[in-house]
């Protein structure tokens, strides 16, 4: 699996965030709706233009920003 393939970052798309290819879906919905309990089968029946592949790619774009060290916050 390619993330590459799914996830894009367009300054004049949702201001530059990562998103699906194709959507004006974010990187961050899916991982905000799949941490809220949402599972993949709800995600695809609600967000018609998302695949199962897509969908994937965010977890593998996550874990590969994760083990590259992206800064983030975390409170104190």
């Amino acid at each position: 699996m390619n993330w590459h393939d799914h996830i894009v970052q367009n300054p004049e798309i949702l201001a530059g965030k990562p998103s699906l290819r194709g959507t004006r879906i974010s990187v961050d919905l899916i991982l905000r709706i799949t941490a809220a309990g949402w599972t993949r089968e709800q995600i695809l029946d609600n967000y018609p233009t998302v695949t199962d592949e897509m969908v994937r790619a965010v977890y593998m774009y996550a874990a590969d920003q994760i083990e590259a060290g992206v800064p983030r916050r975390v409170a104190a």
